[in-house]
């Protein structure tokens, strides 16, 4: 897999950590992909973690829709300047959907979320 010089934000891997972000962050559901956030520590900077339940499929399944969130994040996230922690959570159709709907999906979320600048049109003038 050729490196595309995004820089790849840590990961949150405690469970401690995922519940913290579940309890007191914003949760924005898309049909894709479900969003949380919390404000992370600034010292560490912006922390992924990204969760596949078993009611979604076997293990193949799971790593699949894990494997493409991960892709998904390279591509939708790009630098958040302050720090967030972020989780997200594959649903049945993140597994079987179009790469493009899912980046899309993931990026109108944060967008809602408020951790993605919006975006100005093109004819916008200033």
């Amino acid at each position: 897999m050729p490196n595309t010089g995004t820089k790849i934000p840590g990961r949150l891997k405690r469970r401690s950590d995922f519940l913290r972000v579940q309890q007191s962050g914003k949760k924005w559901v898309a049909p894709t992909v479900i969003v949380q956030t919390g404000m992370g520590d600034e010292v560490i900077g912006t922390r992924i973690g990204f969760t596949a339940t078993k009611k979604l499929g076997n293990a193949v399944t799971r790593n699949r829709v894990k494997r493409r969130l991960r892709m998904a994040v390279r591509e939708a996230l790009g630098l958040v300047t302050p720090a967030f922690d972020i989780v997200l959570v594959g649903r049945a159709e993140t597994a079987t959907c179009p790469y493009a709907s899912l980046v899309k999906d993931l990026r109108w979320c944060l967008k809602r979320l408020e951790i993605l600048p919006h975006e100005k049109p093109a004819h916008a003038t200033s």
